[in-house]
């Protein structure tokens, strides 16, 4: 089902859409519509009757008014009392009596508000006496051209003209009240109708003369004994009542004594007076719903009542309990297109103001609200919401600080709500900006929201819960989440909100904490700032892969060399280099550096596959030095003699706060920092520059704060550039055939200078990775590897690759035409002989470059036999190949039996499986060594060196198994040696038997080594 927005199913009055309401509009003047001037809203009986609902109050006022006059009624009350709070609709009711009185059988549409037998035919004498338009001491000019100083003497002119009012000359300008029989003579036996309105106003008036009070209490009993005397005379008076069932009016000083001046009036006439309220709560949304539209679609409104209903059922248990009682949804189908909280929070929270005028306030707010919502004319808008009502347009503004007198809220509603015409954007708008571009502005909406609430006179009244606060804003476009999200990032940035803990989401006049930081902030050194950031941007990127070189300022600070064999991670200063959202370039200086080297700049850079820049994003970097600046801030707050000026819940907010800004600091720092700039053929834009670019993904980055080289070498492990000593090799043909390795051959050194020069080729983190893959070329058939006189192939034991000039790689075709492979038959003083010799002084070497000692005695070409002495042998790969491999060396090299077996793994939780199966070995000396440590998510370390037997071992594994799960780094070498006293016997399948036990636990990569010896 879709729903229409209140912009397709309602049509505001035309004053209402053009925003030409003015107060006039809604402050009813009785003196003015007595005398024909003023609004025609209020003039022109119908106009007046067509914007007004009729209440049961107003029906039942006119009914029994009209039936006095009119003498249809039979016997009818002659004084009736209008108790309602200020601008509850009193003097609205005393108009429509007088046009009613007047005019009402020529009005349409009239019977919608009295039966037309009710209505007088006959002229009908009016006269109103309102208490705001009263000078006592000056005389107001009455029509007639005299002046009235009392209130009988503006009744008498009204009644009689210039006749009635000498009548009562004397009376007025000595202020002494006439007595009933005087006043009416002025009736002359027509009926006659008397309006009282706004009473308490003119007592303020005559407080400053001699017993005014007392005679206008005289002056309201002899009215009322004079009215009941004529049988077709009405008195209808208004009274101010609050909630607390006290007068009140619009000045503080003497409300009191306002009320008790009433209470004393009301003495006289309660007994005889009907009271009636013409507008009672329940009806209120009928009034404004009548006032400010000319037609509503009823169905539509059921429709926008489901949906919502739907809604808060969705999601009851994110909402108060009152927003899935069914009462509710009925009360939004009486109210759309009015959310329900609109008309609740109005009533039972801004009435409370002193100055909320409770229908004409309404009124007035949300005409202005009603304009401004349908000139912009948002999507969302399924209903109209309390954040609907923008304190920052200027009408609604003016009506909050103005005329509710709220003016001490003008900061907070400019700095954290809406700007308006204030020209920097508030809190909420820039909160929108940063985090719902193309969405709806769920920060202004929350803000507007708590904004509205916080406007009440008692203290428990001001405020929303969180779960208020979603009901309020929540709509069918509107997400749940986004608002839970802007709530939170609201609360945690103003500055004018209530930051006490327990207090619900309200706005304080005066600044909180956020703010006090916020200047303390504009007091941070900026060269302070500059030293706090440079040292936090050099430890995120310090770490093991790469070495990081922090803010150079040309090529002659960036070494062209290898160093210790990591690559360089080049930080730009991001006052140096920034980096737009378009890159089609390489900035000016990384291609400097990345060209060049030497003091002067003007050698060319050999190792440019070495390099790695990492720089600032530009639109980021204010973020980062804000972070850094408030991260000062609160350092300085933190000081005892600074935390003493605070609140003891605002202390232990620096603390806190002071705490979680490292960790900001670093995040915001990973975020700015995530231009990416690596050696690559796949130039940036039209670059002739061999250099590609890559951004680092904000929320990746996030993950670990404080570890941006960390976030580097994966993103280059991604793009496959980068390469670990874990990573798999490349395939020894990819790099025969990238490499000048394909002319047939290259010194292992011009090898491994090729992957620091060379940009096409991947990077690789030190020499580990590239000696495997050397060695897996010579295992594979792809290479020949020779230094000096020995030569290393496929099926040869494996040798230690040593990096040099001295050492040569081959490829196999080149080294099958030159006769350097298969090696020959040695012959007496063939070339070939002195090259197997001089490899079998070599002799056969593992990979931790232990040589044997297996050199050869006897005749040259006999077959291989055991010595006398030991052999060592070594393979690596998975846990059950290399144990496979390592005893058919064994074997093959006729031992009998092994004395010492050594195994590392090099993943720790193979490791610490194995270890059990090593417990288990019997007939064995078994000693575990571990060494490394782990680096923790918060920047904690921690390092281990261990050497013992298996039980010794086993609480350390347990120990170390959960905390390497939760580091973000670790690096553990674990290996394990076994002696046998009796040796391993080779002959029968001990050593099967012993590979199918540790191949039961551990299946990942090993390196492995044996000390093989002759049986005695």
């Amino acid at each position: 089902m879709t729903i229409p927005t209140v912009f397709e199913s309602c049509r505001p009055r035309a004053d209402v859409l053009a925003g030409a309401v003015t107060d006039a509009d809604f402050a009813a003047d009785l003196a003015q519509v007595i005398c024909g001037k003023g609004s025609d809203d209020y003039v022109d009986p119908t106009r007046f009757f067509s914007n007004t609902h009729p209440t049961r109050g107003l029906k039942n006022l006119l009914a029994n008014v009209c039936s006095r006059l009119s003498g249809a009624g039979g016997e009818a009350a002659s004084i009736f009392r209008l108790d309602t709070s200020y601008g509850g609709g009193k003097s609205h009711a005393l108009i429509a009596l007088c046009h009613a009185a007047r005019a009402g059988a020529d009005v349409p549409g009239i019977e919608e508000f009295i039966d037309h037998a009710l209505l007088p035919r006959g002229n009908v004498r009016v006269a109103a006496f309102d208490g705001e338009n009263a000078d006592p001491a000056n005389g107001r000019r009455m029509e007639s051209g005299h002046l009235a100083y009392t209130p009988w003497g503006e009744i008498a002119s009204a009644l009689a003209g210039s006749e009635g009012y000498e009548r009562v000359r004397e009376s007025d300008e000595r202020r002494i009240a006439p007595g009933a029989e005087t006043l009416r003579e002025l009736f002359a036996g027509e009926a006659t109708l008397i309006l009282l309105d706004e009473l308490s106003v003119y007592l303020r008036k005559v407080s400053k003369f001699d017993n005014g009070g007392e005679q206008l209490t005289a002056f309201l009993t002899s009215l009322c004994k004079a009215v009941e005397g004529a049988p077709n005379a009405v008195l209808v008076y208004t009274l101010a009542i609050g909630k607390d069932g006290l007068a009140t009016d619009a000045y503080n000083a003497e409300n009191q004594r306002i009320a008790d001046r009433m209470a004393e009036a009301g003495s006289v006439s309660a007994r005889k007076a009907t009271l009636l309220n013409p507008t009672e709560e329940d009806e209120t949304i009928e009034v404004l719903r009548r006032r400010l539209f000319e037609s509503i679609d009823e169905q539509a409104a059921a429709n926008a009542a489901d949906a919502y209903r739907l809604l808060w059922n969705t999601h009851r248990d994110a909402l108060p309990e009152a927003a899935t009682r069914p009462e509710t949804a009925a009360a939004f189908r009486s109210s759309y297109p009015f959310h329900p909280e609109v008309l609740e929070t109005l009533t039972a929270k801004t009435a409370t103001l002193e100055n909320f005028q409770r229908v004409r306030g309404m009124l007035r707010l949300l005409a202005r609200t009603v304009s401004h919502l349908w000139e912009q004319g948002p999507t969302d808008a399924t209903a109209i919401h309390l954040h609907h009502i923008d304190p920052g347009h200027e009408p609604i503004r003016q009506e909050i600080v103005t005329r509710l007198g709220q003016s001490r809220f003008s900061p907070a509603i400019s700095r954290d709500v809406s700007a308006g015409l204030a020209g920097q954007p508030a809190l909420a708008e820039e909160l929108d900006a940063r985090h719902h571009g193309g969405l709806p502005p769920f920060a202004s909406y929350v803000a507007r929201t708590v904004f509205m609430q916080t406007l009440a006179f008692n203290e428990p009244l001001k405020g929303v819960s969180p779960e208020r606060l979603r009901y309020s804003v929540l709509g069918p476009a509107l997400e749940i989440g986004f608002v839970e999200e802007a709530r939170k990032k609201f609360l945690a940035e103003s500055a004018y909100l209530d930051d006490r803990p327990g207090v619900p989401m309200r706005f304080l006049a005066e600044a909180n904490l956020h703010q006090f930081i916020r200047r303390s902030e504009e007091h941070v050194d900026a060269g302070e700032m500059r030293a706090e950031l440079h040292d936090r941007i050099r430890h995120i990127f310090v770490g093991d892969t790469l070495d990081a070189v922090p803010f150079p300022g040309g090529p002659f600070d960036v070494a062209d060399e290898v160093a210790d064999g990591r690559p360089k991670l080049v930080v730009l200063g991001y006052e140096a280099v920034t980096v737009g959202n378009t890159v089609d370039q390489v900035p000016e200086l990384i291609e400097r550096i990345f060209a060049r080297k030497g003091a002067e700049g003007s050698a060319l850079r050999t190792l440019r596959n070495n390099l790695v820049f990492v720089a600032a994003d530009d639109s980021r970097k204010g973020d980062m030095q804000h972070k850094a600046r408030r991260r000062l801030a609160l350092r300085g707050l933190k000081k005892p003699e600074r935390l003493a000026d605070l609140a003891e819940h605002q202390q232990a907010q620096v603390l806190e706060l002071e705490q979680r800004s490292e960790q900001e600091l670093a995040l915001a720092i990973q975020q700015c920092y995530r231009h990416v700039f690596y050696p690559s053929r796949n130039r940036v834009g039209t670059s002739d520059v061999d250099l590609a670019h890559t951004a680092i993904d904000t929320h990746s980055a996030s993950d670990r704060p404080g570890a941006g080289q960390q976030q580097v070498v994966r993103t280059l492990r991604d793009l496959r550039k980068l390469r670990l000593p874990e990573d798999e090799p490349d395939s020894p043909a990819y790099v025969r055939d990238r490499t000048p390795l394909k002319k047939g051959q290259i010194t292992v050194l011009s090898l491994r200078e090729e992957f620091r020069r060379d940009p096409a080729l991947p990077m690789l983190a030190g020499d580990d990775l590239f000696v495997r893959g050397v060695r897996r070329g010579c295992e594979q058939g792809e290479y020949v590897y020779q230094r000096g006189g020995l030569l290393f192939g496929k099926g040869d034991p494996p040798v230690t690759i040593e990096i040099d000039e001295q050492s040569i790689i081959f490829t196999m075709s080149y080294a099958r035409e030159k006769e350097l492979w298969p090696r020959q038959q040695a012959t007496r003083g063939s070339p070939r002989k002195d090259i197997e010799n001089a490899g079998k002084e070599y002799g056969t070497g593992a990979a931790d470059g232990t040589k044997t000692t297996a050199k050869r005695e006897g005749r040259p070409d006999e077959d291989r036999a055991p010595q006398a002495g030991h052999g060592t042998f070594a393979a690596e790969g998975v846990l059950r190949e290399a144990l496979v491999r390592l005893w058919e060396q064994v074997r093959g090299s006729k031992f009998e039996a092994v004395a010492e077996l050594q195994i590392r793994m090099y993943e720790a939780g193979d490791a610490f499986r194995l270890l059990r199966a090593v417990g288990a070995i019997s007939g064995a000396d078994k000693i575990v060594k571990l060494e490394g440590g782990y680096e923790t998510r918060d920047d904690g370390s921690f390092q281990l060196e261990f050497r013992g037997p298996v039980e010794d071992a086993k609480p350390v594994c347990e120990f170390l198994g959960p905390q390497l799960r939760q580091a973000s780094d670790s690096h553990i070498k674990a290996s394990f040696a076994l002696s046998f006293e009796e040796g391993l016997s080779m002959q029968g399948n001990a050593a099967e038997q012993l590979t199918e036990q540790f191949s039961r636990f551990a299946s990942g990569a090993a390196h492995v080594s044996a000390t093989a010896k002759a049986k005695v």
